[in-house]
């Protein structure tokens, strides 16, 4: 038994020496010193030995196995340090390299018209308001003199949540809980950004869901005139210095007089295109005088004071501004669209 003990230990020892990876190192593991491997296989016929013998014989099985132990240890060892040096060698990083420049993110092109509008009319001396986006029928149509069964309310098929509850079809409710809140005071100055929500998408130009920028000044002796003046300065400044605009007559339930604002085409700058139709002429807003009504349901003298309002679409703006022809194109999160609105 001991020579078979021996030349067991030979052949591990030559076995274990030319083993290559950590597989076949465990799988000679197993083989040599598993419970069904050949150390075992021996040991079990030390029930025939002598008295004398079995101390003599189990020491040599204690060598043995340790001797094929301490040779595996080895190996592993040996492995684990060839699969370190393999990764930190795949891994390395050359610090002479320069650096990896980390994407960053842009504001959206509808949040950046947005900002520009806001600015250019905080310029001007404007405040901006906010107000809920699900509002009451009453300060969503009634206040801004638009009665129950009014035919004009048929233009804006509503998202309602009740009878009395719908989504704003416009910011103009902002305009009402505004003059509201002032309580007779002037002068009020301020735009009022936000969402909005109609049943309208019809076309690549319309959406359910869009943004709307009104705009409200009351005080004493509030002329046409001074809309003009103030659009044709927001225009110029939104579109260049040399934009001009034209107001054609329109109806509005809560301006008397009421106008449509239109701007040079951007494109041809008003010489006739594609664009425009030919015409050379973009619409762009409406507007009005405020409707001496809606002065009175907010609590204003209206032959004391007098205002103007005006409304845009932020939708519309941007896609004049950047020659867009689909409005989904603002919503499709596709960032070889975004992309191009990111100011460094």
């Amino acid at each position: 038994m001991k020579e078979r003990l021996e030349a067991l230990k030979h052949e591990a020892v030559e076995q274990l020496g030319k083993v290559a990876d950590a597989i076949k190192l465990n799988d000679l593991r197993v083989k040599y010193l598993g419970k069904k491997g050949a150390l075992t296989e021996i040991l079990r016929g030390m029930g025939s030995l002598s008295t004398e013998e079995r101390p003599v014989i189990g020491q040599v099985a204690n060598d043995v196995r340790g001797a094929i132990e301490a040779l595996i240890e080895q190996k592993q060892t040996e492995f684990q340090r060839l699969e370190t040096e393999k990764r930190l060698a795949a891994e390395k990083v050359d610090v002479t390299l320069p650096g990896r420049k980390l994407k960053q993110g842009a504001i959206h092109p509808l949040n950046q018209v947005i900002q520009d509008i806001e600015d250019i009319f905080i310029g001007m001396g404007y405040k901006v308001a906010d107000g809920p986006e699900v509002e009451t029928d009453y300060y969503n149509f009634e206040a801004m003199n638009l009665p129950k069964n009014h035919p004009a309310r048929d233009m804006q098929d509503s998202f309602y949540l009740t009878e009395e509850l719908l989504m704003r079809t416009q910011t103009s409710p902002v305009q009402a809980r505004t003059m509201e809140a002032m309580k007779g005071e002037v002068p009020i100055k301020v735009i009022c950004p936000g969402r909005v929500y109609r049943r309208d998408d019809d076309d690549a130009t319309h959406s359910f869901q869009f943004h709307q920028i009104e705009g409200l000044v009351v005080g004493k002796r509030i002329r046409m005139s001074d809309l003009k003046g103030t659009l044709l300065e927001f225009t110029r400044r939104m579109f260049g210095p040399n934009t001009q605009i034209r107001l054609r007559p329109s109806f509005f339930p809560f301006t008397e007089p009421s106008v449509e604002v239109d701007v040079t085409c951007v494109k041809c700058s008003g010489n006739g295109c594609r664009v425009c139709k030919q015409s050379g002429w973009l619409e762009i807003l409406g507007s009005g005088m405020v409707h001496p009504r809606v002065l009175e349901m907010s609590g204003y003298d209206s032959e004391e004071y007098s205002g103007f309002a005006f409304g845009m679409g932020v939708e519309r703006i941007a896609m004049l501004k950047y020659g867009v022809d689909d409005i989904r194109h603002f919503y499709s999160n596709d960032m070889r669209f975004l992309g191009q609105f990111a100011r460094v």
